[in-house]
């Protein structure tokens, strides 16, 4: 023992004749340290960490927490080797000591604000996972809280690296605040409208949003301070600052989803020349189709009924009640929804005549289906109107459409006299 203390005072007193190799050593071995320092602590708190962690049974949650907060945290223990040992280095200028403590002190600042930024990461991860999620995302909010850290951990470096007190700083932003509040301007409408979206209710991740004058119209699938982005039907993505959600109009379809039915609404062009009363012959045909017997026979008696009444005026056909093709269609749609299984019959269900346009009369068939899925619900939505098209000549009504180039070929024309009107033989 006595031999290696030996050894060591020689080699202090060899070292002494050499200040600038003396200041060389010392640097080293602080690096060396610093090194040695970073590996154990990292190696030492990631297996604890790990282990108090295994019940959250995440790998996603691990590994975040090592690459985004552990491995930051760590990096502060070189930091503090030099923060205490730069003082120990022989031959060490004051001035460059002072540069030293006041980069590493503003280096600590830098990875605590990093390490608070991947903690609050990890916070907002874990809060997706709940089912009330989607119902109030704290996205927006982690966002504010970060950039407030980043603020006050800019202002603290900055005041760290020349040596003063951050109150100084502190002082101006009373004069700064028009400034500031220009500069932020996005960012504080963001963050009052994300409070108004998340207290309001008013989108969530996964609503299905129309906002036509944006051209969006697809799911909701990140809420975040500054911006909502939609996925559209063709896969595109919109990205829509959030205050519009407050400051436009548009139109979110989550009622439609949660009541568990679509709403059909669509019109069949009858040509108005095809509506006529139904003769003896029309109603016995029709008496047939089971969802027409029990109709018929209803209204026939209360038709009967009512023109027993005219007496001597019941014999004009003018003045008496009869049943017409049209109406019998519309009993027809109406009694043929109410028995479809794709319709959902917990909801209304309500065939009725429009105003005669120059295209033909329109009957809306007004309903919903069964299902909010959109391949399920055009399904059931064609296969109704494929059976009304289809049956529609059974009343002898017609649907109204222009003429096509096939039926302008199809028409024959009457030849025309040669000679004028009025002008004799």
């Amino acid at each position: 023992m006595n031999e290696l203390s030996a050894q060591w005072t020689s080699l202090q007193t060899w070292l002494a004749d050499y200040p600038q190799l003396e200041l060389a050593a010392g640097l080293v071995l602080l690096l060396v340290v610093a090194a040695i320092g970073n590996f154990v602590i990292k190696r030492l708190i990631i297996r604890l960490l790990v282990t108090f962690i295994q019940a959250l049974a995440q790998e996603q949650d691990r590994n975040l927490l090592k690459r985004r907060v552990v491995s930051r945290l760590a990096n502060i223990i070189p930091a503090l080797v030099f923060y205490f040992g730069i003082g120990l280095v022989p031959n060490m200028p004051d001035l460059l000591v002072t540069v030293v403590l006041n980069v590493t002190n503003a280096f600590i600042i830098l990875t605590l604000v990093l390490a608070f930024d991947g903690a609050m990461t990890l916070v907002n991860q874990v809060y997706e996972r709940r089912p009330d999620a989607a119902r109030k995302p704290i996205k927006g909010y982690v966002q504010v809280i970060k950039i407030i850290a980043y603020a006050v951990g800019t202002i603290l470096i900055i005041a760290t690296l020349i040596d003063r007190s951050p109150l100084i700083f502190l002082s101006g932003l009373g004069a700064m605040a028009a400034v500031l509040m220009l500069v932020f301007q996005d960012t504080l409408l963001s963050l009052v409208a994300s409070m108004q979206i998340s207290s309001n209710d008013i989108i969530r991740v996964g609503d299905w949003v129309e906002m036509p004058q944006l051209n969006a119209d697809g799911d909701v699938i990140d809420i975040a301070l500054h911006t909502v982005k939609i996925q559209n039907w063709d896969r595109t993505i919109t990205t829509i600052p959030t205050r519009r959600f407050i400051t436009d109009s548009f139109r979110n379809w989550r009622g439609m989803q949660e009541s568990g039915g679509r709403r059909m609404m669509r019109n069949l062009m009858l040509d108005q020349q095809s509506i006529r009363f139904l003769e003896a012959d029309d109603l016995k045909r029709l008496k047939r189709f089971r969802l027409l017997h029990d109709y018929l026979e209803k209204k026939q008696a209360e038709i009967d009924d009512w023109n027993r009444r005219l007496e001597a005026a019941g014999e004009e056909p003018a003045n008496t009640r009869r049943i017409t093709n049209i109406g019998t269609f519309r009993a027809y749609v109406k009694n043929y929804l109410d028995s479809h299984e794709g319709v959902n019959h917990n909801m209304m269900t309500m065939v009725r005549q429009l105003s005669p346009t120059p295209d033909g009369l329109p009957l809306e068939v007004y309903a919903f289906t069964n299902t909010i899925a959109w391949s399920e619900y055009e399904g059931i939505q064609s296969d109704i109107f494929d059976h009304l098209y289809s049956i529609v000549s059974e009343f002898g009504l017609r649907i109204y459409q222009r003429p096509s180039g096939y039926d302008l070929k199809h028409i024959q024309f009457e030849p025309q006299s040669l000679q004028g009107p009025g002008r004799a033989e």
